[in-house]
């Protein structure tokens, strides 16, 4: 199996890939039509990105190309779309950064507060005025608003009760009897939270229903002196609505991220928010540290090397929940070479299309049960040709699925 690695990553994550028995090529400065070729030339079966985007043309240029893996938690630099209509896997490692985020975003929380930035900008000119830094509220006893609850939402509520806040939540998945375990108080949507806060940090996957989320209403609705935190990604915030608020003096922002960021990892940056006096801004590190790319590292060595053992794709995010199968054919046949080839055969004749298929061997491999998912019920007259067309089937069963 040969591993194409498109992007920095560490030596202990190579090292891991290699001990599968792989091959590995690292090509870490790929972009583009070069990781194309790349891909087309060396016949890679598994690709391996952090910030690299992995487009449609990309992966039209490899057949080979079966699994991509993200060395982080979001897939939004990679066209879904395009890898599902050529059959190809597409990873993540959710949950591996969570506290590295966690921390910068308290990070974020207590340099608002204090104007840490601030502090030390004026150090470094010269300047002495502690009468004006040392206008600050707090943040114990204040409350923290929790926007989405996977695990760095509730890394970060951890740390904020450890520092005194109380913490409320929301997230659509999110319930009151959740909640009430994971010890926050539930939200009934985002503008709820914004009233009731007096900092909201955000923790939310970018994705079609999370853009743009957090808008002008939002804002309206925060808390006069509120802070704003986003560790996320750019696009569930309406900018122009974020930078009217910050322009109105009522909020400030801590900001991880930003609509239009450089490809590359050191450049030329203009951007009105990340240059506002009421934003504490920083350089989309929140996943950057050490312990977070080893165990960033340590997932994606683990999908590979469950991939090359079982055929199977931990964490993969292309693939249908629920697959559009409305029928289950159940055989219980002889274990024999054929058996299968004659039902797939008898159900291709009816053009009904196999959704899935799972074939159990009983104990001393002479007898097996296969359950294959279709698209369709197949007519009478097949049944009866896969059921009369071998002495190897024991009996079949058809149920509808929805």
């Amino acid at each position: 199996m040969k591993i194409l690695v498109a992007d920095k990553f560490e030596k202990s994550g190579l090292e891991g890939l290699a001990a599968t028995g792989s091959e590995v090529l690292f090509d870490p400065d790929l972009k583009d039509d070069a990781l194309g070729s790349r891909l087309a030339e060396t016949g890679a079966e598994i690709l391996v990105v952090r910030s690299t985007k992995v487009t449609a043309p990309i992966l039209e240029k490899s057949r080979a190309l079966a699994l991509v893996i993200r060395a982080g938690a979001g897939v939004n630099t990679i066209d879904l779309a395009a890898a599902s209509r050529k059959g190809v896997f597409v990873a993540n490692c959710p949950g591996k950064n969570g506290i590295a985020v966690a921390e910068l975003a308290m990070g974020l929380i207590l340099s608002l507060d204090r104007r840490i930035p601030d502090n030390v900008e004026a150090l470094r000119r010269g300047e002495w005025n502690k009468k004006e830094f040392s206008k600050a509220k707090g943040v114990f006893g204040r409350t923290l608003g929790v926007a989405g609850m996977g695990t760095i939402g509730r890394e970060v509520a951890a740390r904020a009760r450890a520092f005194g806040m109380r913490v409320v939540a929301w997230s659509r998945s999110l319930t009151d009897a959740r909640a009430e375990m994971l010890g926050v108080e539930r939200a009934a949507d985002v503008l709820d939270l914004a009233r009731r806060c007096d900092v909201v940090s955000v923790h939310l996957a970018a994705a079609p229903e999370t853009k743009g989320l957090f808008g002008a209403d939002f804002f309206a609705a925060m808390r006069p002196g509120a802070f704003f935190v986003n560790t996320s990604r750019a696009d569930v915030v309406d900018a122009a609505a974020l930078l009217a608020a910050l322009d109105g003096g009522t909020i400030r922002a801590g900001l991880d991220v930003f609509p239009k960021e450089p490809a590359e990892s050191k450049g030329a940056f203009d951007d009105a928010l990340a240059r506002h006096p009421n934003v504490v801004g920083t350089h989309h590190i929140g996943a950057s540290t050490d312990q977070a790319q080893e165990a960033i590292a340590a997932e994606t060595v683990r999908i590979v090397r469950v991939y090359l053992e079982t055929g199977k794709v931990e964490n993969v995010v292309n693939v249908a929940r629920r697959p559009p199968a409305t029928h289950l054919l159940v055989v219980r046949h002889r274990d024999r070479v054929g058996v299968l080839a004659h039902v797939l055969g008898a159900l291709k004749i009816d053009g009904i299309s196999v959704q899935g298929m799972e074939n159990t061997v009983f104990e001393g491999a002479q007898a097996a049960c296969a359950r294959i998912e279709l698209d369709k019920e197949p007519a009478g007259g097949t049944l009866e040709t896969i059921r009369s067309g071998s002495d190897d089937i024991y009996s079949l069963s058809v149920t509808p699925l929805r």
